[in-house]
């Protein structure tokens, strides 16, 4: 009996691992079949003889995005130049600042005209951590508008255009073979044909739905996250140099940015870029 169970069990694992190899092996001549099938159609489509779904006016907001993109990459690149440059600047009238203070205590002649410019260096180093602060939170949004927001809109662009290349070479696959002779054998490929056909078209129409509502949900959400920036930027960036310590400090305020205490041990925001 226990010769008898150990046999069972052996052919049960052999069986097994027999099925796994299989099912591996299909999954494998599924995929090279659909990428021999998707090659052609964009080879075909590339050299002019294959035809190909078009949608005019989604490719045509699909296009505006992308471009979007590029402009919205370059104010970005341009922002985080402006608050390094600045951020040096700031450094730079911070050590002005104690210099100028340690000179007002070392030059009794010129002790009042060295103490005045000190106080002017800080009280500009102190509006310039201010609006460093309001940047940095511009910088932050458009960096997760870009990076975060657009790019999960474009990846299911992707997804949609290679379901659109896989649904154009099935479509075509399936009516090279309606072409041909009408025996048993091209009547069940044509039949398999057709059901891989739909299979394809109805992932097709769904990922370009999806698309349709993502192209409108992020529309909305740009327009309301840069109407928010533009104007935090604009307000803080007048403020600033208008010399308005008040509204550069309220400007942080109605946008609720808080900055990081003096002397605290979490790195700045500068560090953390």
């Amino acid at each position: 009996n226990m010769q008898h169970s150990s046999s069972s069990s052996s052919m049960t694992a052999e069986e097994a691992t027999r099925g796994v190899a299989v099912e591996k092996y299909e999954a494998v001549k599924k995929w090279g079949l659909n990428t021999y099938k998707c090659t052609k159609q964009m080879i075909s489509e590339r050299f002019g003889r294959g035809s190909r779904t078009v949608d005019l006016e989604l490719e045509a907001q699909i296009e505006v995005l992308r471009d979007t993109k590029r402009k919205y990459v370059n104010v970005l690149r341009l922002a985080k130049a402006l608050t390094n440059h600045f951020y040096n600047m700031v450094q730079t009238q911070h050590a002005l600042g104690d210099t100028f203070a340690d000179l007002s205590q070392k030059s009794p002649e010129l002790r009042d005209e060295f103490g005045y410019n000190a106080e002017t260096q800080k009280l500009l180093c102190k509006n310039g951590e201010t609006l460093l602060g309001a940047i940095n939170f511009f910088v932050s949004s458009i960096n997760t508008l870009v990076n975060k927001t657009m790019e999960d809109t474009l990846w299911t662009i992707r997804m949609y255009e290679n379901a659109r290349l896989e649904f154009d070479a099935y479509r075509s696959d399936l009516e090279e073979l309606s072409l041909g002779p009408r025996d048993a054998v091209t009547m069940a490929r044509i039949e398999a044909a057709q059901e891989q056909y739909q299979v394809h078209k109805e992932k097709y129409e769904r990922l370009r739905s999806d698309v349709i509502i993502k192209l409108k949900f992020l529309e909305e959400n740009k327009v309301k996250v840069m109407h928010k920036q533009l104007l935090l930027f604009h307000n803080a960036i007048s403020a600033y140099f208008a010399g308005n310590q008040q509204q550069l400090e309220e400007t942080l305020k109605q946008f609720n940015i808080k900055l990081r205490p003096p002397g605290a041990d979490k790195p700045s925001w500068l560090e953390e870029q």
